[in-house]
């Protein structure tokens, strides 16, 4: 489905990104895991092709100079210069770190924003859809989206994304300040939007723990680089691994 080869981002230059290639498969839920600082959200913004949108800013305002180089095929087609409205458009959907919902409008509107790709039928559909896997939403549809806790807001941000009818889901640290109910529960449904709905996953985390269980491969980044990778089984029965990325 998603092949990503060689990729590297440099900021003016700083190296954020180091070689780095993974692979997601259709129906799959991958892992992408590091510490601060290690890639992750670059590495998402690549996928998505937000980084293109970045670059073209930060060329027009003077600022620094990213450069982006690898290679990106998605289901057979070369995207690597596609941007980001177009790889949305054939189904990668990125729902951004720290939510960034629109916090003035009514978790209703949110999501008819997300809705922009969709049919009339395909929103009504998959509108009731979120509102059966988050169920908080439904009672709290005419809320502003800034009167949400952060539970409510990150199920109202996945909600959103799965509104625009994604096929390539991408997750930036969706667990990030949830307590630990509200993170099982997210991951759960995350399991329950791959085995329901058949859209395949990518997912990054700082903490690997709660995730691993629902993981079919992983990647850990560490300063940019990959620098272990393998099934969620292979990676928790490393002593090694354990101890330094999953807390355990």
């Amino acid at each position: 489905m998603l092949e990503a080869t060689g990729i590297m981002v440099f900021y003016e230059n700083m190296l954020a990104i180091n070689n780095v290639s993974i692979q997601c498969e259709e129906g799959q839920i991958v892992g992408i895991f590091g510490a601060n600082s290690a890639g992750k959200s670059s590495l998402m913004y690549t996928i998505s092709g937000i980084i293109l949108d970045i670059k073209k800013k930060e060329e027009m305002a003077g600022g620094e100079r990213i450069t982006v180089l690898g290679e990106i095929q998605y289901n057979g087609e070369d995207i690597k210069d596609l941007k980001p409205s177009q790889r949305a458009k054939r189904g990668i959907i990125l729902c951004p770190e720290r939510r960034r919902i629109f916090a003035e409008s009514s978790v209703l509107e949110n999501l008819r924003i997300g809705g922009y790709l969709a049919t009339t039928s395909q929103m009504k559909e998959t509108l009731e859809y979120v509102f059966t896997i988050f169920p908080p939403l439904r009672k709290l549809k005419g809320r502003v989206g800034g009167f949400l806790s952060g539970g409510e807001q990150q199920m109202l941000a996945i909600g959103r994304a799965l509104m625009a009818q994604p096929k390539l889901l991408l997750l930036d640290e969706p667990l990030l300040g949830l307590s630990p109910a509200i993170q099982s529960m997210l991951v759960k449904e995350i399991r329950e939007i791959r085995d329901q709905q058949g859209i395949s996953v990518i997912i990054s985390e700082q903490y690997a723990r709660p995730v691993l269980p629902i993981v079919d491969y992983a990647y850990i980044l560490e300063n940019g680089s990959a620098v272990l990778e393998g099934t969620g089984k292979e990676l928790l029965e490393n002593p090694d691994v354990k101890a330094a990325y999953f807390g355990m």
